[in-house]
């Protein structure tokens, strides 16, 4: 029986070698495929091993396992917290290129080029008292010498304080109503050179009163301290420090120099201080682009008035005429469009490049000329941050004195609304020698369009709102001034809008 088994375990292992024998020499021939497979089949336990595995993991685990929903909201609700819509965006901006290239085009076949610059030339150039810069450089230069030499004599009390803030009135007075005056006696005067000489003036308005009011705070100052026996004689709550070193610190009364009042005259700011901010140099590429841009948008601008938005107007006259509501309604529409796109490019050429450029060249640091109003979300967020220096100016010399003598915010509101609304009218009735009161109207509505816009409007709703009455509250005031314009000149709409 040994012998036997001996035998057959010796018999066994011949096989086992001739068949490893075998398997090598196939494998040395080209029989790889053998080999493969038997490695296949050599780990097949495992991966049966590895299913009865995750079969009873999944058991174990339950249903949770093949569910492939949770609970989650929509794209598109506010609840879902996403906020990554720049396709969406992309695709406005394309959609609003191929509709206002169809206008652009349907212009063109319509009326052809009408862009002519020698017709605004001729605006400025063919009457030298439509021509106003020449001659409001020699009287703003009196204005100024004569806020000057009323400074200096109250700083050295010379003349009493009641008398300096009369002859301040008086000063401030003439420098508003002499120019208005002299608009509208001389039938020479062009309206764009009017606006021009008025806006000018409006200006230099605002830095004169801003100028005696902060000397003013600074005697008052001075005044204090006398009494308490100091010996300093600055003014620290109203001039700030240098921002570079190479510029000497001012205190009153060393800044009523002509220097002085000239660099506020020329800076573009309306608030005084005795020391501004100041940047280090001036950047010469930056200086260029600023230059480049303001020349470039200053045509386009020109251009579209007299490509888009006259025949526009011309074609609206009519219907206002006639009163045909639907008409009239469809023509501020089709006027919307190009009216709002050039107070966009207006508001980056004159906010943008244009300071930029005079503050570059003069070194003035402080360059927030507006904040971002396009995220407005109430009426007054919008008046407050699209015109920086104005609402400095109106926070600083109006909202808080008002304040200050007792009045409330709302009352205080009002008035910086009535004062705004006067020189709106200011700069638009008295170039077009007509008084309509629609701009006037137009900002005095603005009160309690901003009580519906806060009360009842949140968020995007808010922000909508604004750019509706922006978009939509501009050609309304613009159409009816140049409706009433052609009646007053050429006696009937229907004549003026005649070819």
């Amino acid at each position: 029986m040994g012998d036997r088994n001996e035998k057959g375990s010796a018999k066994h292992r011949r096989r086992t070698t001739i068949s490893g024998e075998a398997a090598v020499t196939q494998a040395k021939r080209g029989g790889a495929a053998e080999t493969l497979s038997g490695q296949v089949k050599e780990k097949e336990p495992q991966k049966h091993e590895n299913a009865a595995g995750r079969q009873k993991n999944h058991s174990d685990a339950g249903e949770d396992t093949f569910s492939c929903h949770k609970l989650q909201e929509s794209l598109l609700s506010s609840a879902s917290g996403f906020s990554n819509y720049r396709g969406i965006l992309n695709w406005c901006v394309v959609m609003l290129v191929l509709s206002n290239a169809r206008l652009v085009l349907e212009n063109l076949i319509k009326y052809g080029v009408l862009v002519d610059p020698i017709q605004i030339i001729s605006l400025f150039v063919k009457d030298p008292c439509s021509w106003p810069a020449l001659c409001l450089i020699i009287v703003t230069n009196v204005f100024i010498m004569a806020a000057l030499y009323t400074e200096r004599k109250l700083s050295v009390g010379t003349i009493s304080e009641r008398t300096g803030s009369f002859l301040h009135c008086i000063n401030l007075s003439a420098l508003l109503f002499v120019p208005a005056g002299t608009v509208l006696s001389l039938s020479s005067v062009t309206p764009v050179g009017g606006v021009m000489a008025l806006s000018i003036c409006t200006v230099l308005f605002l830095k004169l009163y801003s100028y005696t009011d902060v000397n003013k705070w600074c005697r008052e100052q001075r005044q204090a301290k006398a009494r308490t026996l100091s010996r300093s004689h600055s003014c620290p709550s109203v001039h700030k420090a240098n921002g570079t070193a190479g510029y000497t610190h001012v205190t009153y009364p060393g800044n009523l120099t002509h220097r002085d009042i000239y660099y506020f005259a020329f800076a573009p700011t309306l608030c005084y201080e005795l020391n501004f901010p100041r940047s280090p140099r001036i950047r010469k590429r930056f200086l260029l682009r600023r230059l480049l841009e303001m020349l470039f948008l200053m045509q386009l601008m020109v251009g579209l008035i007299q490509q888009w938005m006259v025949p526009t107007i011309q074609n609206s006259m009519k219907p206002f005429q006639d009163m045909d509501f639907s008409r009239m309604v469809e023509r501020m529409l089709k006027l919307a469009v190009p009216n709002h796109f050039i107070w966009l490019i207006f508001f980056y050429w004159y906010f943008h490049s244009s300071m930029n450029f005079v503050a570059e060249i003069m070194q003035f640091g402080d360059r927030e000329f507006y904040r971002d109003w396009w995220n407005s979300e109430t009426i007054p967020y919008f008046w407050s941050n699209w015109n920086i220096p104005v609402h400095k100016w109106c926070l600083r010399h109006f909202y808080k004195p008002m304040l200050m003598r007792g009045a409330n915010r709302l009352a205080a509101q009002i008035a910086v609304f009535f004062l705004s609304a006067f020189f709106h009218e200011y700069l638009v009735s008295v170039p077009l020698k007509m008084f309509r009161l629609w701009a006037f109207l137009g900002m005095m509505l603005q009160v309690p369009l901003a009580i519906l816009v806060g009360r009842y409007l949140r968020g995007n709703y808010g922000n909508a709102a604004v750019w509706m009455s922006l978009i939509i509250g501009q050609p309304i005031a613009v159409l009816m001034y140049v409706h009433d314009y052609y009646v007053l000149h050429y006696g009937s709409a229907s004549e003026a809008a005649a070819p």
